[in-house]
């Protein structure tokens, strides 16, 4: 899941996937705005068929915080 991730954060925000990781900051550490936030998360929404809790996407900051909501909401 974890690779997934950063392959779509990669080509999203057009940095090398090797730079990512999992303490990596989206916004301050990989230069993403909120709107790519969204983006990302619309997308992972769909590749996944799941529907993200509002509540959690606030507290997202790192790329593992990320990768474990999804863990947390892919059955």
């Amino acid at each position: 899941m974890f690779e997934k991730v950063c392959k779509m954060l990669a080509d999203q925000l057009g940095i090398p996937q090797g730079s990512i990781t999992p303490e990596a900051e989206v916004i301050k550490d990989l230069g993403a705005d909120s709107l790519d936030v969204v983006e990302l998360l619309m997308a992972l929404e769909e590749e996944y068929g799941i529907t993200l809790p509002d509540g959690e996407v606030e507290n997202i900051r790192t790329v593992g915080d990320i990768v474990q909501m999804l863990e947390k909401n892919v059955k």
